[in-house]
């Protein structure tokens, strides 16, 4: 596979992310009781505990989301969203010395979030479901995570399809005067397609480093795992385990995880066979 350079470093809120030398983890706070991964927080205090947790354990980012986005999830009013991110924000952002991500499609909870303290914004709709997005990141300075999102959409190709939606958010990116060196990818595994093409998906990761930017992969927990191993969604562990593991040798910089503190160890041990072990 051909090697391509390493992204220059980028600032996330107050701090500096240097990629290639080890892969970051973002832990997830999900201020959404409806969430599929059964780990949803019912309150603002229970959602700062989580996520205070998350950041003793290793978390170098922390995403705070209110809307589940699982297969059929009933969306809910910005306004509803903005009441449940907004407060864990606001603490978070002072309580807790890790970058922290609003986990949103919607403009007015992304401006909500980022007026509230938060530096990173992680879009599943890569700006393509709403392009203000885009706007408000540039004005005001903060990287975001554009995923490529497959559902309701054809597939002919998988790593194809992945580049030609990127492609589509980078142009609106470009659009809005949000700089390319503002942007990490995420290639959307579990958002419309089959288990096979999951996994191909991961097989195939390295291909996305030639668009010359971060790769974010989010695949804790979820249901391709529980398909491969016939597990549910609480014993999927070691299943998200070894998707960690291949996403970092095939390219992932940062790995979105829910159990932090094991995903943390895996990403360690791995960046010490793939990228050499410092001691």
């Amino acid at each position: 596979m051909p090697r391509f350079p390493q992204p220059p470093p980028m600032r996330i809120g107050a701090r500096e992310f240097v990629w290639g030398q080890r892969t970051y983890v973002m832990g997830i706070v999900n201020v959404s009781p409806e969430s599929f991964s059964g780990d949803g927080a019912a309150s603002v205090r229970a959602a700062v505990a989580h996520a205070r947790r998350l950041a003793s354990a290793g978390a170098d980012i922390l995403d705070v989301g209110g809307q589940s986005t699982r297969p059929g999830f009933e969306e809910l009013d910005p306004e509803e969203e903005i009441a449940r991110v907004v407060p864990v924000i606001r603490r978070l952002v002072k309580e807790v010395d890790v970058p922290v991500s609003i986990d949103t499609y919607k403009a007015p909870v992304a401006r909500a979030a980022l007026e509230a303290g938060a530096s990173i914004v992680n879009d599943i709709h890569g700006f393509r479901r709403d392009r203000k997005i885009a706007s408000l990141a540039a004005e005001a300075d903060v990287p975001c995570v554009i995923m490529h999102n497959q559902r309701g959409r054809k597939t002919r190709d998988v790593i194809g399809d992945i580049e030609a939606g990127l492609a589509k958010s980078f142009e609106i990116a470009r659009r809005a005067g949000l700089g390319r060196s503002q942007i990490i990818i995420d290639p959307g595994f579990g958002f419309g397609w089959t288990e096979e093409q999951n996994l191909e998906m991961l097989r195939r990761l390295g291909e996305l480093r030639r668009l010359g930017r971060p790769i974010l992969v989010g695949t804790s927990r979820k249901s391709t795992i529980g398909a491969v191993l016939g597990e549910p969604v609480e014993r999927r562990l070691f299943g998200t385990a070894a998707t960690c593991a291949i996403a970092i040798m095939n390219g992932a910089d940062i790995i979105r995880a829910h159990d932090v503190k094991e995903m943390a160890q895996v990403a360690r041990m791995t960046d010490a066979i793939v990228r050499g072990w410092p001691r």
